[in-house]
């Protein structure tokens, strides 16, 4: 498994969290190459004032930001899966991505042109995230096709809408996917019921049941201790 943090973010944090799951899998938690004034990390960099104007005018979706950091950021998405794969020759993987990690792991597999990208991607998770150059994504969307996904999103996120998690599943979805969807009471977080889901996931992946060429599933409105 490959964690990828969120904005502004420690990623040591969440090492001890993906521990306690006590998954059968190793998990790695690269950092982005963005170094913030505090030490925490990045993926790409986003101006505070910005940021705020946004946050001031309500919960957004940035299914049209086209971040001009991400190729910096998708290296070390393919760095870490190159590790990964030489540590691990003839595994799948399971790609996670906490909010703007989120935005990261798919647009390394959609906005680029090398469709060898999916061989052994075994699922994502997609943990409160969005769209991000939704317009780049678009045509290459059938690579998603079959692949498991859980993609997780709180009702009240005050900092990226609901509605732009349902238009991430959505896109999953339409392009044939195996999706799982966790909608949740709270924001932009990752509670104890999203962490109970990622287990389950995850083994199932790993034993197999949960890979392409299972039924779909859907979640709907999951009760907080589903």
């Amino acid at each position: 498994m490959i964690f990828l943090h969120g904005l502004t973010m420690d990623p040591a944090v969440l090492r001890p969290m993906v521990d306690a799951l006590a998954l059968p899998i190793p998990a790695l938690f690269p950092e982005g190459p963005v170094r913030n004034d505090d030490g925490s990390r990045s993926w790409w960099a986003v101006d505070p004032a910005h940021r705020a104007a946004r946050l001031a005018a309500g919960p957004s979706d940035l299914f049209d930001r086209h971040p001009r950091e991400r190729p910096a950021a998708r290296a070390v998405l393919a760095a870490a899966l190159a590790r990964a794969r030489t540590e691990h020759p003839g595994c799948g993987f399971v790609l996670v991505g906490y909010s703007q990690g989120g935005m990261l792991l798919m647009d390394h597999l959609l906005a680029q042109g090398d469709p060898g990208v999916m061989a052994d991607i075994a699922g994502v998770a997609l943990l409160s995230s969005t769209c991000i150059a939704l317009d780049e994504w678009l045509p290459h969307v059938e690579r998603l096709r079959g692949l498991p996904a859980l993609v997780t999103h709180g009702r009240a996120d005050g900092d990226l809408a609901f509605s732009a998690g349902e238009r991430l599943r959505d896109l999953l979805q339409a392009a044939g996917a195996q999706v799982t969807w966790l909608p949740f009471d709270g924001g932009h977080e990752m509670p104890l019921v999203v962490w109970r889901a990622m287990r389950r996931f995850v083994l199932g992946l790993a034993s197999g049941t949960g890979r392409a060429g299972a039924p779909p599933k859907n979640q709907g409105d999951a009760p907080q201790d589903a």
